[in-house]
């Protein structure tokens, strides 16, 4: 088993609705059990700032997917919740699901990077990671508490 962690963002309709349907469709998943899930935050949109404001949180889960495959179901899910991979990169959006950690595995190929490669850039990220794990080691980059004080 592999634990995994999903950043999860929605700034279209009913964000926290959207969120709580995407948490929804990864807990009756056979092959994903959702461990925990952080609280959802209000955020300002990062890249395109002429947008609406985001909800984001993060959900830790155990699988024996391996990342491409988990990857595909969490894309599955943005599909079911009306997500349209058509319009700007980083653009307005009725679901995100990022694969942000697998285990304490890197993964760089087409298609996939583990860590997500703006991780540590990016604090409504981190926060919701470090809640859920306080503890966390972020492969690669080291403890969350420090990728998260780099940020101040």
């Amino acid at each position: 088993m592999h634990t995994a962690y999903i950043g999860i963002g929605s700034n279209l309709g009913e964000r926290e609705l959207t969120i709580r349907d995407a948490l929804a469709l990864l807990a009756a998943d056979p092959e994903l059990e959702v461990e925990a899930v952080s609280s959802i935050r209000e955020t300002d949109p990062v890249g395109v700032v002429d947008q609406p404001r985001f909800l984001n949180a993060a959900t830790r889960l155990v699988t024996e997917l391996a990342p491409h495959p988990l990857l595909q179901r969490l894309l599955a899910v943005e599909q079911q919740l009306g997500r349209v991979r058509t319009g700007e990169r980083y653009g307005p959006r009725t679901i995100d699901l990022d694969l942000l950690l697998y285990g304490d595995e890197i993964v760089d190929e087409p298609g996939l990077r583990v860590p997500h490669p703006r991780l540590a850039e990016r604090r409504f990220v981190l926060e919701p990671l470090a809640e859920l794990d306080p503890g966390l080691l972020v492969p690669g980059l080291g403890p969350i508490q420090a990728l998260l004080s780099e940020l101040e």
